[in-house]
């Protein structure tokens, strides 16, 4: 079973000092180590970070990037009842 968090956990770790922590359907992945590899630069994930960035995600990528990063990435899942 994955991880639970909440909202409020989510929107805790909205820095990559805190750990940057993004919502995208419902997993919640951590991205801090992430940010200088982004392709589209670290100025947008430090923008939706403790945010739910799931329409801002599919505007840009398809599923294979959620595929290919997500075991990497992925630290768990949102409540049902925490959604943002």
């Amino acid at each position: 079973m994955s991880k639970q968090f909440t909202a409020k956990d989510v929107q805790e770790h909205n820095t990559q000092e805190k750990g940057l922590y993004i919502i995208i359907d419902n997993g919640v992945y951590e991205l801090g180590g992430f940010v200088d590899e982004h392709p589209g630069g670290a100025k947008i994930l430090k923008r939706v970070g403790g945010k739910d960035a799931s329409k801002q995600f599919w505007k840009y990528h398809n599923e294979s990037v959620l595929k290919k990063y997500q075991e990497r990435l992925k630290i768990g899942e949102v409540k049902e009842s925490a959604k943002l």
